[in-house]
C-alpha cells in the first residue's frame, strides 16, 4: 500500500461526499497526488474540477478501508492519591475513606472566603520521589496554577494544579510485551488537589439530584502524564500495572483503583499507518479497573475504525465508559488547555528545589521492581517468568524473601535455588489460587511465612506427600493452623513403608487388568494411571516414588 493511500484518508473521512469546496484543512498536495494515482478519477479535467470544488468528492471510504491499515495511538493520564496524613493545603485528615460525609473538612477545603492554603511538604517530597523513580528530570523551579472550570465537585470553582512548571519532566518506564521490552515516555509528573465526591441519586418519583461529600476535597493528588507511545489496549494495561507497582514500592500511594486512589483517563486516536496526524483525539473516562481500561480502549479503537468505514469522522470529545453496557458514550466536547484559563496561584509561593535535597531523596529510593526482578533471577536462580510475577506485587515479593530467610540449608547455592523455586511454585500456584478464590490480599492471609516454610520442610523430609500437601495448605489458608497440627488431626502423614504400599499396589494391579495389559503393550501412560490409583487409595499419602518403584517391580518394567 502506498503512503498516498494512507494519508489521503485524512481528507476523505472529513466528508465522505462533499457537495462544496474541499475543507481547508485538507492538504491539496496530498489530494492531488491521490487523484493522479486513482483508478477511479483518471481524467485530468475531473481532477482539476474536484480540486477546485466544482465537482463533488466521491466517497472513497469503501475503497480505502480495504487497503488502509490503521494504528492505535494511546496516551494515559494517571492520578494517584498520595499517602499523606493531611490534605494538600490544609491540616484535615486525608484518611477519609470510611468517614461519614463532610466530616473531614475545614474552611480551607470547603473554599470559604478569605482562607489561604499551605503546601503539604510530604506531598511535594512524594511527587519528587515518584518523578525520580520514573527517570524524570527534576525542575529547579516549580509553580502551582489555578485551573478554572465550573463543576459541582469543585468547591472553589477552580483547582490548584500545575501547568507549565511541573516538578518532573521527560521520564520513562519499560514494559514487557511477549518477552520484548518497550520503553514508554512520560511527559510530566505534577501535583494538585483532589475534588469532592458526587453521589447521583434518583427519587421514587424519578427526580434526580446529586449529593456532595467534601471529605475528598483537597486530598493530595499526583498526576502522571504519559506520551502517546502506547499502541494497544494490552500495552496500556501493562503500563498501568507497572506504574502501580512502582508507586507501591515507593510507598506513596495505595493505588487501589476500586477505591479511587489510582485513576486513569485515556486519550485514544487512530491514524493510517506511516502517518503522524491523528484523526481526532477522544478522551475516555470512568474506568475503575485494569480490565475496564482494556475493554474501554478495545471498544473505542474498534468504534473509531467503524466510524471511518461508514464515511464519518472522529469527533474530538470526552466519552465515558459504561461497564454494564460494555461501551463508551459521548459526554462532552474535549477541552483544550486554554479552556481552563490557567494562571499562577497567587496565594502560594513558587517551589525552588535544592539539588542536595533532591539527591537526598534519590538516595532513599527503595529497590524498584526491575532491579528486584534481576536480583531474584541472579541470587535465587528463578526463571524470568517467576521473577516477573513475584515482583509485580511488593507484598508478594516481600513474602517470598521472608520465607527464604527462614529456610535452613541455603548456604549452598544449589540448595538455595531449589528451595527458592519451591517457594515460588507455591506462591504462584496454590497460594495465588486461594487468594483469588477468597478475594483476599496476601497481607490478609493467615498463612505466615513461617507456616509455609514448615510445610515445605515436611515435604522435603518425606513426612508429607505432594498431593496431601495441597489439602494441608488449603486447611492452613482457611484456618491459620500450622501444617503439623493439620497432618496429625487428619492422619495425612506420608506412607513410606514399602510393605504397606506393596499390599495396596498388588490390589490395584488385580483390579485394573486392562491398564496392566496396556502397560505391558508399551503404553507408558498406563503406569501413570496405576500410580494415580495407588495415590487415590491412600488419599494422597503414599510416597509417589516408592509407589512407582513397587509397581514397576511387580509389572516387570524398568
Amino acid at each position: 500500500m502506498s503512503a498516498t493511500h494512507s494519508v489521503i484518508l485524512l481528507g476523505v473521512v472529513f466528508r465522505a461526499v462533499s457537495t462544496g469546496p474541499i475543507q481547508p484543512a485538507l492538504s491539496f498536495t496530498i489530494l492531488e497526488d491521490y487523484l493522479s494515482h486513482s483508478k477511479v478519477l483518471c481524467s485530468q479535467e475531473t481532477q482539476r474540477q474536484t480540486l477546485e470544488g466544482r465537482l463533488p468528492l466521491p466517497s472513497y471510504a469503501a475503497i480505502l478501508t480495504d487497503v488502509v491499515e490503521y494504528e492505535t495511538v494511546i496516551g494515559l493520564e494517571v492520578h494517584a492519591q498520595l499517602l499523606t496524613r493531611s490534605k494538600m493545603f490544609c491540616s484535615c485528615s486525608a484518611d477519609y475513606a470510611n468517614a461519614p460525609p463532610n466530616t473531614y473538612v475545614c474552611p480551607i477545603c470547603l473554599a470559604m472566603p478569605g482562607v489561604l492554603p499551605t503546601i503539604n511538604e510530604k506531598a511535594v517530597e512524594y511527587t519528587v520521589m515518584t518523578a525520580l523513580a520514573l527517570n524524570c528530570t527534576i525542575a529547579e523551579y516549580a509553580r502551582f496554577d489555578r485551573k478554572n472550570y465550573p463543576y459541582p465537585d469543585l468547591l472553589k470553582g477552580y483547582q490548584i494544579s500545575q501547568y507549565d512548571a511541573p516538578m518532573g519532566q521527560h521520564g520513562w518506564l519499560t514494559i514487557d510485551m511477549d518477552g520484548t521490552k518497550k520503553k514508554l515516555d512520560i511527559t510530566r509528573v505534577h501535583l494538585e488537589e483532589d475534588t469532592a465526591k458526587l453521589t447521583h441519586c434518583t427519587t421514587p418519583e424519578g427526580e434526580t439530584y446529586s449529593l456532595v461529600d467534601a471529605n475528598r476535597a483537597g486530598v493530595p493528588l499526583m498526576e502522571i502524564v504519559g506520551e502517546p507511545d502506547i499502541s494497544s489496549p494490552e500495552e496500556a494495561r501493562q503500563y498501568l500495572m507497572k506504574l502501580r507497582t512502582i508507586l507501591q514500592y515507593l510507598g506513596v500511594s495505595t493505588c487501589n483503583m476500586e477505591e479511587g486512589s489510582f485513576r486513569c483517563d485515556a486519550n485514544i486516536s487512530i491514524r493510517p499507518e506511516g502517518t503522524t496526524e491523528y484523526l481526532g483525539k477522544v478522551e475516555v473516562k470512568n474506568m475503575n479497573s485494569f480490565k475496564a481500561v482494556y475493554r474501554a480502549l478495545e471498544y473505542e479503537a474498534k468504534r473509531q475504525r467503524q466510524e471511518l468505514e461508514k464515511g464519518g469522522r472522529i469527533i474530538q470529545e470526552t466519552r465515558g465508559w459504561v461497564e454494564e453496557r460494555g461501551m463508551t458514550v459521548s459526554q462532552r466536547s474535549k477541552e483544550y488547555a486554554h479552556d481552563y484559563r490557567y494562571f499562577p496561584e497567587p496565594d502560594l509561593p513558587p517551589l525552588v528545589f535544592d539539588k542536595t535535597w533532591v539527591e537526598e531523596i534519590r538516595s532513599r529510593l527503595p529497590e524498584l521492581p526491575d532491579v528486584r526482578r534481576d536480583r531474584f533471577m541472579s541470587q535465587y536462580g528463578l526463571p524470568t517468568y517467576d521473577a516477573n510475577l513475584l515482583v509485580d506485587s511488593k507484598a508478594m515479593a516481600d513474602y517470598f524473601e521472608d520465607c527464604i530467610k527462614l529456610m535452613t540449608g541455603t548456604s549452598n547455592e544449589n540448595n538455595l535455588h531449589k528451595k527458592a523455586k519451591a517457594v515460588s511454585n507455591w506462591l504462584l500456584g496454590d497460594f495465588s489460587r486461594m487468594l483469588n478464590t477468597t478475594n483476599a490480599s496476601i497481607e490478609e492471609t493467615r498463612v505466615t511465612p513461617k507456616h509455609l516454610v514448615e510445610m515445605l520442610d515436611l515435604i522435603d523430609e518425606g513426612t508429607l506427600s505432594g498431593p496431601a500437601a495441597k489439602t494441608v495448605f488449603e486447611d492452613m489458608f482457611l484456618n491459620g493452623k500450622p501444617a503439623s497440627d493439620i497432618i496429625a488431626e487428619k492422619g495425612l502423614s506420608q506412607i513410606s513403608d514399602s510393605s504397606e504400599i506393596e499390599k495396596i499396589a498388588a490390589q490395584i494391579i488385580a483390579d485394573n487388568s486392562q491398564a496392566v495389559s496396556d502397560f505391558q503393550d508399551g503404553k507408558q501412560q498406563a503406569l501413570a494411571f496405576l500410580i494415580g490409583q495407588v495415590m487415590k487409595a491412600t488419599k494422597g499419602r503414599a510416597n509417589p516414588g516408592i509407589a512407582k518403584r513397587i509397581l514397576l517391580d511387580k509389572l516387570g518394567g524398568k
